[in-house]
């Protein structure tokens, strides 16, 4: 099919930016909260802020995002995502310089903003793809993680040091660089993005209202599910380091943590859209839910470091089957001429949630510990599978009333 081979194509694009440039997250959450706990006095009760902060850009860049590639196009408005993203290395690094919290905050804030136009790279995968190819198309997307968690914890390990005495100063200036080669890969997709909606087969489709929209059931539990998936991974990931480096271990072993997380995260890429297509978008959700309550089990049972590892590892397998399961959920609610503000809402409130939850993990943390964090897990997982089952029932339901 051509629009198929199209959106292969577009998908890789975007897999491979993705894969350099979305280093930038796990550059910022694994050593965003070390970073600011460094920087921070007596009181380290703040030093998540900085990723939290990295989140609420992300939550903040949701909406403009949407709108910037909507009116500019997909290829330059991705590409001016990744001048955001480069402008939030440098003040993140100028904030290291001057030992300024609330300055290497901001760079993170700002380096979230331009996450907000990566986070978008899924969604534009799918919206260049035919029905049949989507969930494959936001896999292969998410599939170019894999490089990014070799490379983002990597480029911290080589680069923390860089530019010493500074700790950490030299990997977010690295940012600047791997924004760079992401515009320059980004720079491959076509002028003409018009197409996309040609290939949905929906382009003369109006627009509906956005409260109709968001309150098909399919497309609230998407929701629902995206973000317990993606909160409850935010929220025990930003957590991880800290306790490791509590329990005696070191920042390096943290970092390489974070590492195995970030692969879990990803790595499943190759195959989730096939699954998805072979068992259902719901049934690997519930799978992804199930490997959640698996990562708290398993760091509720100790504190050695390979409990860690393990948890984290389970807690990025979760994510990826959760969160794609979600996204394809919600990509089947919209129409092209819809997709803009729904995306930015969808992204908006997903990430609103996320900072929320890295802001949390800080706190619950400083005040009752790991176990506690991991111990939260159980009543949102519940909440999410409360809404597969009455999206079952519902979708039950209407198969009735139409006579199917």
């Amino acid at each position: 099919m051509p629009g198929e081979a199209q959106a292969r194509r577009a998908a890789i694009i975007f897999a491979a930016s993705q894969a350099i440039v979305g280093s930038a997250a796990p550059i910022a959450i694994s050593i965003g909260g070390l970073a600011g706990y460094y920087l921070l006095a007596a009181d380290k009760s703040l030093a998540t802020i900085p990723v939290t902060a990295f989140t609420v850009g992300v939550a903040v860049g949701a909406i403009p995002a949407a709108g910037i590639i909507k009116r500019m196009g997909q290829r330059s408005g991705f590409m001016t995502g990744t001048g955001v993203t480069a402008l939030g290395g440098v003040l993140a690094t100028l904030g290291l310089f001057e030992a300024s919290f609330w300055l290497f905050a901001f760079g993170l804030l700002v380096t979230g903003f331009g996450g907000a136009f990566v986070q978008q790279f899924r969604f534009a995968a799918a919206d260049n793809a035919p029905p049949a190819f989507k969930a494959k198309a936001i896999s292969f997307v998410l599939a170019g993680g894999v490089i990014t968690a070799i490379l983002g914890p990597q480029v911290v390990i080589f680069t923390r040091e860089l530019l010493a005495p500074v700790m950490f100063a030299g990997s977010f200036a690295s940012i600047v660089l791997l924004a760079a080669v992401g515009a320059a890969i980004l720079a491959f997709l076509p002028r003409n993005d018009a197409r996309s909606n040609v290939v949905s087969g929906m382009a003369e489709a109006p627009a509906r209202p956005l409260s109709e929209i968001v309150r098909q059931p399919l497309f609230a539990v998407g929701l629902l599910c995206a973000v317990g998936s993606y909160a409850l991974m935010s929220f025990v990931m930003t957590g991880a380091p800290l306790a490791m480096v509590g329990c005696g271990f070191s920042p390096d072993e943290a970092t390489l943590g974070i590492s195995w997380h970030v692969m879990a995260m990803f790595a499943p890429s190759f195959f989730t859209g096939k699954l998805i297509a072979r068992f259902g978008r719901e049934p690997i959700v519930a799978v992804g839910l199930a490997l959640l309550v698996g990562c708290a089990l398993v760091a509720l049972s100790g504190i050695e470091l390979w409990q860690f590892w393990t948890a984290l590892i389970l807690l990025g397998l979760g994510w990826n089957f959760g969160f794609i399961g979600a996204t394809a959920m919600v990509a089947e609610t919209y129409r092209p001429s819809e997709k803009g503000k729904v995306q930015g809402l969808h992204d908006f409130i997903l990430f609103g949630f996320v900072a929320l939850a890295s802001f949390l993990s800080g706190v619950v943390y400083n005040e009752w510990g790991w176990d506690m964090l991991n111990w939260i897990v159980f009543p949102v997982v519940v909440l999410c599978v409360a809404g597969l089952i009455g999206l079952q029932v519902v979708s039950r339901s209407d198969r009735l009333a139409a006579g199917e």
